[in-house]
């Protein structure tokens, strides 16, 4: 097939040595099986941000690290080499990402190298070899359904105690192997210390993978680990092997209104009864 204008250079320096077939073209990126070294991998290639459907949004963007202070200024600024940053700061996000949860035992393909917008990794693949499918198109018995969602609760904690929110999580961007699902797709992952969006982004992840799973067992769309796992993560309590309940109780408090109400009208005597001993030391 003819070699996409971005793989070309890694061709040229022998890292490739043959592109195979195109195996999707997604919102941020389109993605290949290549041959290196005898070893058939995966090439994703970034596409350009006025390509992109996959916006980078703010909220992503928000509490990422850029070392390079002159570079920061730049991206602030919106200037061409700005913009150039922001493209690499958005690639080198997903194999910074890949690294750090592939170390943490977040199961995710294994990152190699990423050059000029195409990063290469580990090709997931099923027992025949062929490419792993995406956890969309396939149907689960209620069984298999509560082991695969369990191993995905385990590593979506593994991944918050690396403390990175995948902030896209859907089936659409889970594969699943004969050991069970691979998590992909990483380019707009935040930081959760440091981005204000954190919470929501890590409830809905962990909501949409509940809600596909409990298709196939409903009783799954009972439980409630989001916000059991964010409490115990804001409490400085959640490891890799806390054992959770998939229970949440939320605090309420009753209001005792005449109560209240009674501490509003004392407050506003209070404040009327100096007033008045003010305007009387003032008239003496």
């Amino acid at each position: 097939m003819k070699i996409p204008n971005r793989i070309q250079p890694l061709v040229d320096d022998g890292l490739i040595d043959e592109v195979l077939q195109r195996l999707k073209s997604g919102k941020e990126a389109d993605v290949y099986t290549v041959l290196c070294g005898g070893k058939i991998h995966c090439a994703k290639v970034y596409k350009e941000a006025t390509q992109r459907s996959f916006k980078q949004a703010v909220q992503y963007q928000e509490g990422r690290k850029v070392r390079n202070t002159r570079n920061t200024r730049a991206m602030q600024k919106g200037s061409k080499f700005g913009r150039k940053q922001q493209e690499e700061t958005w690639q080198t996000a997903e194999v910074d990402a890949l690294f750090r949860l592939a170390n943490a035992g977040v199961r995710v393909p294994q990152p190699h190298i990423c050059i000029d917008g195409v990063l290469l990794m580990e090709l997931i693949t099923d027992d025949d070899g062929r490419v792993a499918p995406r956890l969309s198109d396939v149907r689960l018995t209620e069984e298999n359904a509560i082991a695969d969602f369990n191993t995905m609760i385990r590593n979506i904690v593994r991944m918050l105690c690396a403390g990175i929110v995948h902030g896209d999580l859907s089936e659409f961007n889970v594969l699943l192997d004969a050991q069970g699902p691979v998590i992909i797709d990483l380019p707009q992952a935040v930081d959760a210390a440091a981005n204000n969006h954190a919470q929501s982004m890590f409830e809905r992840d962990v909501n949409n993978i509940t809600a596909y799973y409990g298709q196939f067992a409903p009783h799954l769309l009972q439980t409630r680990y989001a916000k059991e796992i964010w409490m115990l993560y804001e409490d400085g309590k959640l490891t890799p092997d806390t054992p959770l309940t998939g229970l949440f109780v939320e605090e309420t408090h009753t209001v005792d209104v005449d109560s209240l109400m009674d501490e509003i009208i004392a407050a506003e005597d209070e404040f009327y009864a100096r007033q008045r001993a003010t305007k009387e030391r003032d008239e003496e």
